[in-house]
């Protein structure tokens, strides 16, 4: 794994572009502290600066900028090609006896870049990635990001005159060290903050600097200085055709094939010339990556996890007997509040730009603790939204069918009087009839699931449901001064998804959006910091086919979710070790804000330095504020939008030092 940045344009320097690559790469040096390279044609007016982590070859002859064997294009190259002596051997059946260098998959990539170009060696791989490559012959620069969004590039014009200049990179702290960059705050991105605790892809948190989107390759040249973008993977495209053509054999088939199918990707991506790993938080997801890891393994695997000694955030006991009946080399760390607490300075640095999914925390602290061991680590990330695992799903496909045909006005009604109920006196109640419950209506944080289901009964359709659910602030541009939210794939862009039901339409959003912008962008920075290499099996796009081909009762059955691979995970590991309510990778935030983070949330959220910073109508907040300390409602989940805002923009204004860990 490894950090990209650079520019084409601007003006020229009499030294060069190499000191300024240098200090741009520098800012990103955590992602690569094994090597560091500069390249540039200062007659073109471009630059690339690379910094690298050694994963496979770890030897000079993976030394990038590199060139392709031709000459014609050079590359900058942040991730892994699994299948990339795959590419080797098809480019030998051609007919093309290479002499290689050495056996990193950036010079694989450039050699078919030669041979086919550069759409259809994408096509062929099989990875994550975000790349940089200059086209010596056509004077183009070529940026392109996996298919899933594993890996992040940020790309953008800045400056003005013939100080113009489009800069991109792995991180934003590599785009501000160029003195064209502007760091301008967009307030309608500001506002999608708000709404989903992660800023949308192709928006960030600075106006004119963008997200390439997944699955695109984008073109530009100072001759031709708009922006091309390219869709060469669709995920939304993926979905429709998987619904079009569903799996035809039976149950027992698809669980056949789906445990083949993942065994040869965890097989595949356990490739590294350094120590390898994976998170184990002993739900599904991981305990099934974990156990097909250690099917394959000569040795015990190496797992990781942290626990808390808050019982409803803590899944460290349920992770150490799957590590203890798999065979394991398990490492637990149990973080106290302080330890956790700890973490919060340095999240402005760690995200670039504001993000505040809380799990930020656990996720970068697992990092941590895996980083003392290995290089690589393999996460269960995505498992959720392939085969069904968010409650979301199971409320839409139970009761949705069901409530659509109530009245809305009746319906609305209902919601009011369910919210008049604080989240914390429902938890009280359900805990005091759990024993009476069936498992399917067990939820942990009770509260705050029946007070998303009030949203389920006032929505209009399925689509206002969805938004609904994976909404914080439900108008949040009414929150930020000037903020005029800009349409995304859940507002205004929404694909088709012809074919897809209510359910499923749901499942292919998630994989569009709040997988890419959130679960991935969270685990990147988290990993990165600390120079970890985070692998996601469940992202290699031939799962994601395979998974859309199977028809939903292969995945939400019986009130169960991910029932396919929980069969998967069942031959392997004991049902008992598994079956529980599902349980989100989380802090008591809640707590937190009413106790020991109670004065550092009101110095950010005090009402004379809302009103004097200019972002936020402070009247909303200051309620929400009120309201949580009472106890009346918890508001973690709204506070802590605002709260990771105020802390990114405080560390603008102290210019505080970019993290390299």
């Amino acid at each position: 794994m490894c950090g990209l940045t650079g520019f084409l344009g601007g003006g020229t320097e009499a030294a060069g572009y190499a000191p300024l690559l240098r200090r741009m790469g520098q800012a990103i040096a955590h992602r690569g502290p094994d090597d560091f390279g500069v390249w540039q044609d200062v007659d073109q007016r471009i630059g690339f600066s690379h910094r690298r982590l050694a994963i496979v070859d770890l030897s000079a002859a993976g030394h990038q900028p590199m060139a392709s064997p031709g000459e014609r294009f050079v590359l900058v190259f942040n991730g892994e090609i699994y299948n990339h002596l795959d590419i080797r051997e098809e480019l030998k059946h051609e007919g093309l006896n290479l002499r290689w260098r050495g056996h990193s998959d950036t010079e694989t990539l450039l050699a078919g870049f030669d041979a086919w170009g550069i759409e259809p060696t994408l096509q062929r791989a099989n990875g994550m990635f975000a790349l940089a490559c200059w086209d010596r012959q056509t004077n183009t620069l070529l940026l392109a990001r996996d298919r899933l969004g594993e890996k992040p590039l940020y790309y953008g014009w800045q400056g003005q005159g013939a100080q113009r200049v489009f800069l991109f990179g792995s991180e934003l702290k590599a785009l501000r060290v160029h003195p064209a960059f502007s760091g301008e705050v967009d307030r309608g991105a500001l506002s999608l903050l708000l709404r989903h605790n992660a800023i949308s892809a192709p928006y960030s948190i600075y106006k004119n600097i963008f997200k390439l989107l997944p699955g695109t390759l984008l073109s530009i040249s100072l001759e031709q200085p708009e922006v091309n973008l390219k869709t060469y993977w669709s995920g939304a495209r993926v979905a429709m055709a998987g619904v079009a053509n569903r799996f035809g054999g039976s149950a027992h088939q698809a669980v056949d094939e789906l445990e083949i199918l993942l065994k040869d990707v965890i097989g595949k991506q356990m490739m590294a010339d350094v120590p390898l790993g994976a998170f184990l938080s002993g739900g599904v997801d991981s305990s099934t990556v974990v156990a097909l890891m250690q099917a394959q393994s000569t040795r015990p695997v190496k797992t990781f996890t942290i626990g808390f000694q808050e019982a409803g955030y803590n899944e460290a006991e349920h992770a150490k007997a799957v590590a203890r009946h798999l065979g394991t080399d398990h490492t637990e760390l149990y973080v106290s509040a302080e330890q956790a607490m700890a973490v919060i300075p340095l999240l402005p640095s760690l995200y670039d730009e504001p993000f505040s999914d809380s799990s930020q925390i656990p996720t970068y602290l697992v990092s941590q603790l895996a980083r003392q061991q290995v290089t690589v680590s393999l996460s269960g990330d995505a498992g959720d939204e392939l085969f069904g695992g968010y409650n979301r799903y199971q409320v839409t496909d139970q009761l949705w069918g069901k409530i659509s045909r109530v009245p809305h006005s009746l319906r609305k009604l209902g919601a009011a009087a369910l919210t008049q109920v604080s989240p914390t006196n429902w938890t009280h109640i359900a805990g005091a009839v759990d024993g009476l419950l069936p498992a399917a209506l067990k939820f942990s944080n009770a509260g705050e699931k029946i007070h998303k289901g009030a949203g389920v009964l006032a929505s209009t359709s399925a689509d206002e449901l969805y938004l609904r659910l994976v909404s914080h602030w439900d108008d949040p541009a009414s929150v930020v001064v000037g903020g005029l939210e800009p349409p995304t794939l859940l507002t205004g862009n929404m694909p088709s998804l012809a074919g897809l039901g209510n359910v499923e339409r749901m499942m292919a959003l998630d994989l569009l959006t709040y997988l890419p912008d959130d679960i991935l962008a969270k685990v990147d920075r988290a990993s990165m910091a600390v120079s970890l290499e985070s692998r996601v099996p469940f992202l290699d796009h031939r799962v994601v086919e395979f998974a859309w081909r199977l028809p939903l009762d292969f995945k939400l059955r019986d009130g169960q979710t991910k029932w396919a691979l929980r069969q998967v995970l069942y031959r392997h590991v004991p049902q008992a070790l598994i079956e529980r309510p599902k349980m989100g990778f989380g802090v008591p935030l809640d707590s937190w804000l009413r106790g020991p983070l109670r004065p550092w949330a009101e110095a950010l959220l005090d009402e004379s330095r809302l009103k004097r910073e200019g972002y936020f109508h402070p009247a909303p907040i200051r309620l929400k504020w009120h309201q949580h300390l009472s106890g009346q409602r918890n508001w973690q989940h709204q506070l802590w939008d605002v709260l990771m805002f105020q802390a990114w923009l405080e560390s603008q204004h102290n210019g505080a030092q970019d993290l390299n860990v």
